[in-house]
């Protein structure tokens, strides 16, 4: 046996199914070695979107996903699929090649630091320096990706230790770091804290961030709400959480959330943060859900209890586990009067849109194509426009809503769909992007071509960034600057090249029908819905 083959063993051991990636030299043993596994390798087609695509797996799988490139620019192309992933907390472990050991700090050929260059944004990084560590190595990452706060590991392993001779093999059973324990059972006297307050509450209210996802807390946190009447509402990542359409959710929050629900996190006089890190983009104004309420901060990272804002009660723990914990104490929550007064505020604060009739109106169109979406079925929205509209009019039922909200990555939602339908290839899955985002990440259509990887993908065409197209119309008065899209490439010409279905949707008319034969079949479509240039979210 060699490194490499090691390397192969301990992903079987881990379970792993699926390897996405791109070779190059400094990866080849890698890749030689893993064609005698069952391990299945998808080619992508920059490398990137590798780690966009085991995002995209492992936060429907419950798994942690995998992806290998070779060193240099492979490596440095990574980079932002692997910060993407640490922004929304997503586990990984990223596989590098590197160059020979003895090459190492002489800037030779595709040489490149990539354990420094991802140093801010891994949970942490390995550079493989004997073959004999690989089981080792791997067992730990695995652990460190799949635990406490969730995130991207990686390992940077030259070619020579991959060509290293090994002995026997063997695979730790257990990992025990003694600087690495995360905190999983919450402490019980700050639970009955909790509880305590909660039963002198009039108006408490629980905000959902997508740590509830990732400890798939969703059902302990729905019994929660329903037995003890206690509303709702959650930040970008902690949309799906709550089924959209049940009685106690009431909404996204943040900069581009819902007026009512942003109107109950303000008057609330209890707010449960779960899995939420406080961010801007949540919380533009920290100070507000400190004022006259008493603010709870659950969550697993002890790092971000307290970071934005301080917390009356902070809680350090698995989402799940606490939930269930809670569950064991007995408590009274009188609030009926504060859910009255919060479905008030949904039925007259609904944003009202004035839809030029000449387009699609992309928050009906939304509507409707998640009406006909299967119950499991898992949507993906890419970042612009797209993604405030999916946020505001998906209606998430007892599938998924991916989207990254902490980086805000262009070009996310293919990828990520591609991995999504690998790892649950019975489910319907459908990304919607725009047509900016689209031509970020349009060639892994062949990916899904030479895999055969069945994903529906929607493009909101405005012929403009539209997101930065907004901002330039509020703040510098129509003055645009770089963000017209013409030289675009024609969609129906483009989706012949690649063997796929194509469709066009000029304005609402017919759009019944259009979604029914978008949806009808497991096959790779691609729905283009033109859009008023000058739309906002």
């Amino acid at each position: 046996m060699i490194g490499a083959d090691v390397i192969i063993k301990c992903l079987e051991e881990e379970g792993v199914e699926y390897v996405f990636g791109y070779p190059g030299v400094a990866i080849c043993p890698f890749y030689n070695s893993i064609l005698e596994s069952d391990i299945q390798t998808i080619l992508i087609r920059t490398e990137q979107n590798a780690a966009h695509a085991a995002s995209g797996l492992a936060r429907v799988s419950g798994k942690v996903g995998v992806c290998a490139v070779t060193s240099g620019p492979g490596a440095t192309n990574l980079i932002t699929g692997i910060a993407t992933a640490f922004a929304d907390s997503i586990p990984l472990v990223c596989i590098t090649g590197q160059v020979n050991s003895e090459l190492l700090g002489s800037d030779v050929f595709q040489e490149a630091d990539i354990t420094g260059a991802v140093e801010s944004f891994v949970k942490y990084s390995y550079l493989v320096k004997d073959a004999a560590d690989i089981p080792q190595i791997f067992r730990e990452a695995f652990h460190l990706a799949s635990t406490g706060r969730k995130g991207p590991v990686l390992i940077d392993i030259p070619i020579d230790v991959q060509n290293a001779p090994v002995g026997r093999f063997r695979y730790p059973d257990e990992v025990n770091m003694r600087t690495y324990k995360p905190t999983i059972r919450g402490n019980m006297a700050q639970i009955k804290k909790v509880l305590k307050e909660l039963s002198r509450a009039k108006r408490p209210l629980i905000c959902a961030g997508g740590g509830v996802l990732l400890s798939q807390a969703e059902d302990a946190l729905r019994a929660f709400s329903e037995k003890h009447q206690i509303p709702v509402v959650s930040t970008m990542m902690g949309i799906g959480a709550m089924p959209t359409e049940h009685p106690m959710y009431f909404g996204m929050v943040g900069n581009n959330g819902k007026p009512f629900a942003n109107r109950a996190m303000n008057e609330s006089d209890l707010l449960l943060m779960v899995g939420a890190r406080v961010a801007d983009r949540a919380v533009n104004q920290p100070d507000l859900i400190t004022e006259n309420k008493v603010l709870v901060h659950i969550d697993v990272d002890p790092a971000e209890i307290g970071k934005n804002v301080g917390p009356a009660i902070p809680l350090v723990g698995d989402a799940r586990h606490i939930f269930e914990d809670m569950e064991s104490e007995e408590f009274v929550c009188d609030d009926r009067e504060w859910i009255q007064t919060l479905v008030s505020y949904r039925e007259s604060m609904q944003p009202v849109r004035r839809p030029n009739p000449d387009y699609v109106d992309p928050a009906a169109f939304i509507r409707q194509l998640s009406e006909a979406m299967e119950e499991d079925a898992v949507y993906v929205a890419d970042v612009g426009q797209n993604q405030i509209w999916s946020c505001g009019y998906h209606i998430v039922k007892k599938g998924r809503f991916l989207t990254t909200g902490g980086m805000g990555t262009m070009g996310y939602s293919i990828p990520a769909a591609m991995g999504a339908k690998l790892a649950a290839p019975k489910r319907q899955v459908v990304a919607v992007c725009g047509d900016g985002s689209f031509q970020m990440s349009m060639m892994e259509l062949a990916t899904m071509r030479q895999f055969d990887v069945p994903v529906k993908i929607v493009v909101l065409k405005n012929n403009y960034l539209g997101m930065v197209r907004q901002y330039q119309h509020f703040t510098y008065k129509d003055n645009y600057s770089v963000v017209d899209l013409s030289g675009s490439p024609d969609l129906s010409r483009l989706s012949e090249a690649y063997g796929l279905r194509f469709m066009r949707q000029t304005n609402m008319e017919g759009m019944e029908e259009t979604i029914r034969a978008f949806l009808e079949k497991d096959e790779s479509v691609l729905l283009e819905c033109l859009i008023d240039p000058m739309d906002l979210v």
